[in-house]
């Protein structure tokens, strides 16, 4: 155990031994949310190394700092942040908060360890790799939390607007009955009308979404996505690859992949896809070539991913409880409703089948 000289200034001890019990407790908060909160195991073990590493680099200080630690006469103990009076609103916010206490804290040593008297025993450049490396987690974390709110959408009837299959009906009036309905997830699609046209009608179906506690989902278009401030966004294996997308849309956004074997499910799970959709399960008429994989791809993918399956194509009354049974969070429809007369009712229909499933 290495042992400093009684030269040693005692209040560079104390700012090392309270920065690093600050650090250790923040890196904690924010393994514990990665691992019961979202179940995350890659990004609870990074906060676990994290502090193991903090622990490592600041071992041979222990019985040093334990001899001069006095937090009965700390100064700084009953002075409580602004936002500690005012209470946290959210995880989010303590997220934050928990990972800038880390942040400053591995900043505070980093600077410490430049001096003559520590940096024999300290190396700054690990702490402010530390650092560096938290904020990548911050923001990964945070992403998230912010989206799991938007993923409990995720368990019931996904509503695909196809506004060709529409033929000219009003999409907002649709899109109203389907919400009315009991419908939480709508997706706005249109492979022909160019972006112009379908801006103003996507913003409109975006704010009754946003009154109604729905979301909406945009098909393969990130700019039009982007320009409505749309809950997500959702592609093919023919757009701009998952990473790039996720790059792309601000950290609260929702991505959701179509996929048609096993390897693409396994990919767009890696790649950070939110949910999976799988399809077609059966034929369907309402997407030209479509490939049918049938009920047992789904549960094939379903026992390699994770992610929230939502299956799609060809689904309806008849069907829609053994594609439940099969593994899917969710299920997507398009003619099932919009072919129908009776939109809410047969939503309703549909809803009340899938929880037979």
């Amino acid at each position: 155990m290495l042992l400093f000289s009684m030269e040693m200034p005692v209040q560079e001890l104390r700012i090392v031994d309270a920065n690093l019990n600050r650090a250790s407790e923040g890196l904690r908060f924010l393994e514990n949310v990665a691992r019961f909160t979202i179940g995350d195991s890659p990004l609870c073990q990074q906060f676990k190394n994290m502090r193991h590493d903090l622990a490592e680099e600041t071992k041979s200080l222990g019985i040093n700092l334990l001899s001069h630690r006095d937090a009965g006469h700390d100064v700084g103990a009953s002075i409580k942040s602004a936002a500690h009076r005012q209470g946290r609103r959210d995880l989010s916010s303590l997220i934050t908060a928990n990972a800038k206490r880390a942040e400053e804290s591995l900043r505070t040593i980093e600077e410490l360890a430049k001096l003559p008297q520590l940096s024999p025993i300290l190396k700054s450049t690990k702490f402010e790799q530390l650092r560096f490396t938290l904020y990548t987690l911050e923001q990964q974390l945070t992403s998230r939390i912010l989206r799991q709110d938007k993923m409990n959408h995720l368990s019931g009837l996904y509503v695909i607007l196809d506004r060709q299959i529409l033929a000219g009906r009003n999409e907002l009036e649709i899109a109203r009955q389907v919400i009315q309905s009991g419908v939480k997830i709508v997706q706005l699609r249109d492979k022909q009308s160019g972006k112009a046209e379908l801006l103003p009608i996507a913003q409109k179906v975006k704010d009754l979404c946003a009154k109604s506690n729905a979301l909406l989902i945009i098909n393969d278009y990130l700019d039009l996505a982007l320009a409505i401030d749309a809950d997500g966004l959702h592609i093919g294996q023919r757009e701009l690859p998952l990473p790039i997308m996720r790059r792309e849309l601000p950290i609260d956004k929702i991505i959701g992949c179509s996929v048609n074997t096993i390897s693409q499910a396994t990919k767009a799970q890696e790649e950070g896809a939110d949910y999976i959709s799988v399809g077609s399960i059966f034929p369907t008429g309402t997407k030209e070539n479509a490939i049918v994989v049938g009920i047992d791809r789904l549960k094939q993918i379903r026992q390699v991913v994770p992610s929230p399956l939502v299956a799609i194509g060809g689904i309806n009354e008849d069907n829609i409880s053994q594609v439940m049974a099969a593994g899917a969070n969710s299920v997507a429809v398009i003619s099932a409703i919009l072919a129908k007369e009776d939109i809410k009712g047969a939503a309703k229909k549909l809803m009340a089948k899938m929880e037979m499933g």
